[in-house]
């Protein structure tokens, strides 16, 4: 394989994608009379398509030399990443027209603003608040709705705008304590970079507790969801249960890094990213089966 399509294959970070899977469950088993055919294509779109695109573009821009998300020895990449990323956004949206107009629409203000946090002339992921905002309430929000609208039947157009808010706004949640512990371990190359995120903002320490406090703002709200709603506990009680060791394991890793910053380092994130995945994926898989 030449050089190029290496270090492309590569910084499209396909398997990242799986970090961001949870939405798309949690959002499709809301869905009470689900189209499947439609569902397969919106998993597309967005998981081999949309979101590769994102990571590309974002590596094209950085240049990264030091680990990012899922890659501990990034290549630098070179002009084929920028126009393989392009012909990904573009088949996205030829296929987002399939699903229809809301859908097509959501996906480009996903685009754009991907395209805004990375673009040197942007640059929204160096000022600290409001690149977090974007990020959450793009992968969060944004994406719930995309999801719950576009997998419904084309006829039930009504009933697919009916799109459960307190769902949405814990799903950013989710996300906003999330995204800043992906940072914890680049405070020194995004100095270097001239990027002030909000984990840099916070600290170490505050970093995770900025983390505790969404995860528990966002299960709270979940759990109103949940009860108040047409749900029933079950579906909260698996759930919960399936994120439980997420929760131990943030516990033991805060200590440590309350008490040894070094802690803080790509390969324990990246433990604490696969774990937070694998359970958050598991819980809305089984809220889907469940409903």
């Amino acid at each position: 394989m030449k050089k190029g399509s290496s270090s492309t294959m590569q910084l499209l970070r396909l398997p990242f994608s799986f970090f961001l899977a949870p939405v798309y469950w949690f959002a499709l088993s809301q869905v009470v009379e689900r189209d499947w055919g439609r569902s397969l294509l919106i998993f597309f779109i967005l998981h081999l398509l949309v979101y590769p695109a994102s990571n590309g573009y974002n590596s094209y821009m950085d240049r990264d030399t030091t680990p990012i998300g899922g890659l501990e020895h990034p290549q630098q990449p070179t002009r084929q990443l920028f126009q393989v990323t392009l012909w990904m956004d573009i088949a996205a949206l030829a296929f987002g027209f399939l699903l229809g107009l809301y859908f097509v629409t959501g996906l480009v203000i996903y685009i754009l603003a991907s395209r805004a946090y990375s673009y040197r002339g942007i640059r929204l992921k160096k000022y600290p608040f409001l690149g977090w905002l974007t990020v959450i309430s793009c992968q969060g929000a944004l994406i719930f709705f995309l999801v719950y609208q576009g997998a419904h039947p084309a006829a039930q157009t009504a009933a697919s705008l009916q799109v459960p808010v307190e769902a949405m706004i814990a799903c950013s949640l989710l996300l906003g304590g999330f995204y800043p512990l992906t940072q914890v371990y680049q405070h020194a190359a995004d100095r270097q970079d001239g990027v002030r995120t909000m984990s840099m903002l916070l600290g170490y320490r505050g970093t995770f507790l900025f983390a505790g406090l969404f995860y528990l703002a966002a299960f709270l709200l979940l759990g109103h969801y949940f009860f108040l709603n047409y749900l029933g506990t079950k579906e909260f009680i698996a759930l919960a249960t399936c994120m439980s060791p997420v929760a131990v394991v943030f516990v033991i890793w805060a200590v440590k890094v309350w008490n040894n910053p070094e802690q803080a380092n790509y390969r324990n994130t990246m433990r604490m990213n696969l774990l937070a995945s694998a359970c958050t994926n598991a819980g809305f898989i089984a809220v889907l089966i469940m409903s």
